[in-house]
């Protein structure tokens, strides 16, 4: 297997080590992204509070629009992400539309984003793990044994090149939508439950319906966060400014059509008056396990309890690869720490950052651990709520980076609709997005609203963005070659330049 790239860079650091390229083709990468959206972990996380305190019946129709809204959101990532191919995604596409000032906010933004989203996974894994080892074996084992496991056996797996990551999240990812489709498809196969299939539920005017639409439309953004990971892979895929726009896309849609069919048929199969009731009661995952165990057997009750298990593993695998390409395209510029940069010589993978994210998660779960907070209330709640907040600031100013951008370069590629009016509505949906969010913060933590740490969630996402400002600008004024380098490296055959010079080419 070939070493790691190494090329020098003037004026910047002395040498940058490249991923290893040609890891994973269309389909890889489209795992990837499916995986860190975790469809199942999603659905039976995410939708009982839709259905019990947002749109209620109204659920279907909610997925709808944010399909809608996401979808023209990535018509105009995808735009960028066919001339910028690089690890740092959001970092890189934000510095070359916006700036670097901008660009390094938003870079560090995402950072936290993909670093607490895994140990928020790793919370939700080690509260399913905990229920489904004590049902299934009697074994009452701490959930902190159930989070050290899942950390371990991520670092080992990440270690090596990305294939072996994506085949394992392959896997994974077959079988949790395998059944949720056999789910929603006994269902339908049955005509429905109690008062038929209710096409009503599927109205788009619902989506604005509910207890509070406010919440449901939140959690149903909350659904697809991860499936802009696409572009991360761009450096280690094959062809990348084919691959990534369409993995992007097909992640994007095949989720929205997964999540409103599967929405639909949970339902349907309990009767919506019913499903309400269920979902907003104490046993809200009898949503799903009540129709499982009527359509499809007592069995597919115990392969929803593993499969959270498996789905909430792969999201934080795929999580933890986000993190560490992040922090890999921040270190290789010679930010927070050049050995960030580092790639294994013979995997290519960005080993270095990505033990450096497994001690980063470990100290977050053990700071949760710590003050005896619940995996599923506090760690897993907050710490996503937390990485919500920061990753939807950064998609808004990735939009409004695109129409930047393309006023500036690309005559040829300019589009009134992909790349000026699609970013535009894109980012304004996300801005949208962040209001439901501030607005419902309390409603969206539930009982985690009273853990101290819940009042810190916006100071955090504010502070980390101020920093990330400052940084910028000390390095513009101190350090002038550093700064001309930050978010700019980009893979050699899309290498692009703003209207000043780039002297950094990888």
């Amino acid at each position: 297997m070939p070493p790691a790239d190494k090329r020098q860079i003037p004026a910047g650091p002395p040498a940058v080590q490249q991923l290893r390229t040609n890891s994973v083709g269309l389909a890889g990468v489209v795992f990837m992204a499916l995986a860190t959206a975790a469809p199942i972990t999603a659905m039976t996380g995410n939708l009982p509070v839709i259905v019990g305190g947002g749109n209620g019946v109204h659920a279907p129709a909610g997925f709808l629009f944010v399909t809608l809204v996401l979808t023209v959101f990535t018509i105009g990532y995808v735009a960028m992400a066919r001339h910028i191919t690089t690890a740092g995604a959001f970092y890189g596409f934000i510095s070359h539309g916006l700036g670097r000032v901008v660009g390094m906010a938003s870079g560090l933004l995402a950072v936290l984003a993909y670093v607490v989203f895994e140990a928020s996974i790793v919370g939700i894994f080690a509260y399913f793990a905990e229920q489904t080892f004590a049902a299934e074996f009697g074994v009452h084992w701490p959930w902190q044994v159930f989070a050290l496991a899942m950390l371990a056996v991520t670092a080992v797996l990440s270690y090596f090149h990305l294939e072996v990551a994506s085949k394992v999240l392959g896997v994974f990812l077959i079988g949790e939508v395998v059944m949720l489709l056999l789910l929603a498809g006994s269902v339908l196969a049955h005509g429905g439950g109690p008062g038929g299939l209710h096409l009503g539920t599927l109205n788009p005017s619902g989506a604005f319906a509910g207890v509070n639409a406010g919440v449901g439309l939140f959690f149903c953004f909350w659904s697809w966060i991860g499936f802009e990971s696409t572009a991360m892979y761009g450096e280690e895929s094959r062809n990348p400014k084919r691959i990534i726009p369409r993995a992007t896309l097909l992640a994007v849609l095949a989720l929205g059509l997964l999540y409103t069919f599967v929405t639909w048929m949970v339902l349907s199969g309990n009767g919506p008056t019913e499903a309400v009731a269920t979902a907003a009661g104490s046993s809200p995952l009898d949503l799903f396990l009540r129709p499982a165990q009527t359509y499809l057997g007592h069995w597919a009750v115990t392969a929803f309890q593993w499969l959270m298990c498996t789905s909430a593993f792969a999201c934080g695998l795929a999580f933890h690869q986000c993190a560490a390409r992040y922090l890999y395209a921040i270190g290789r510029e010679g930010f927070l720490h050049p050995a960030l940069g580092r790639t294994h010589p013979r995997h290519g993978s960005p080993h270095i950052a990505s033990f450096t994210q497994t001690a980063v998660a470990l100290a977050v779960v053990g700071g949760f651990w710590a003050t005896g907070q619940d995996p599923y209330v506090g760690l897993y709640t907050l710490t996503a709520i937390l990485g919500t907040l920061a990753l939807l600031v950064v998609q808004t100013l990735c939009s409004f980076s695109v129409i930047a951008y393309f006023r500036r370069n690309h005559p040829e590629s300019r589009h009134w609709f992909r790349t000026f009016t699609a970013p535009l509505l894109g980012g304004l949906g996300m801005l949208a997005a962040i209001v439901l969010l501030v607005v419902n913060l309390d409603t969206a933590a539930g009982a985690a609203s009273k853990i101290f740490f819940f009042k810190l969630i916006p100071w955090i996402v504010g502070a980390v963005f101020a920093g990330g400002i400052a940084l910028a600008l000390y390095m513009r004024a101190r350090h002038p070659a550093r700064y001309e380098v930050m978010g700019r490296l980009v893979v050699e055959d899309s290498q692009e330049r703003a209207e000043e010079a780039v002297p950094a080419t990888v």
